[in-house]
């Protein structure tokens, strides 16, 4: 299973802060999931559309589209931070 969390104007877009789902056989990386997700779900594919750049953790770290994604990972959508 992974654990996808969903924060900020992700989670709006969305419409959920969490979910659990069970990693396809054809996901390895974030790219992967990423594919994955916009495919099976409407809000998910809507939220990739209107945001300029989301950011993914993977166990709390930064990955890019070539992130290792494994069963009992954790993983994080958020958009982009400033500051100042």
């Amino acid at each position: 299973m992974l654990q996808i969390h969903y924060f900020a104007s992700v989670r709006e877009a969305v419409g959920r802060d969490r979910e659990q789902i069970e990693l396809p056989g054809d996901v390895a990386t974030v790219a992967d999931l990423v594919r994955h997700l916009r495919t099976v779900d409407a809000g998910f594919e809507r939220m990739i559309g209107e945001q300029e750049q989301v950011l993914v953790a993977v166990n709390q770290a930064v990955a890019g589209d070539e992130g290792a994604v494994a069963d009992g990972d954790e993983v994080a959508f958020f958009p982009p931070m400033s500051g100042g």
